[in-house]
């Protein structure tokens, strides 16, 4: 089973139009999901998510997600060395997975599996 790097990073924000204005300026281009409660923009190969008010998982600060080829193996991996599962792995649509760990010091660490 692989880990094949971080490629999303969501952020919380708490005004998703102003938020949407800051990224498309620094990174130069319009998002490529524009939502109510979604914005996402795929720049190089990275994907920067905007989530109005830390969403449903209630994120308080940016979270990474690492991108595995098998989230439920890379999930007892990372609670055998003692990370916490924060939100089990669950389809968030298309068949993908997602999931988080909390680490020994406290920071939410993603992951996600594709189909």
């Amino acid at each position: 089973m692989t880990t094949q790097g971080i490629k999303t990073v969501l952020h919380p924000v708490s005004d998703l139009a102003k938020a949407k204005a800051v990224y498309a300026a620094l990174l130069g281009l319009a998002p490529q999901t524009d939502s109510p409660y979604y914005v996402g923009f795929d720049a190089e190969g990275q994907h920067i998510g905007l989530v109005p008010d830390g969403g449903p998982q209630g994120m308080t600060s940016p979270v990474t997600y690492w991108h595995v080829s098998d989230i439920e193996a890379k999930l007892a991996e990372l609670t055998a060395a003692g990370a916490e599962v924060k939100e089990a792995a669950h389809e968030v649509g298309a068949g993908r997975l997602v999931a988080t760990v909390i680490d020994l010091d406290g920071n939410v660490l993603g992951l996600i599996q594709d189909r």
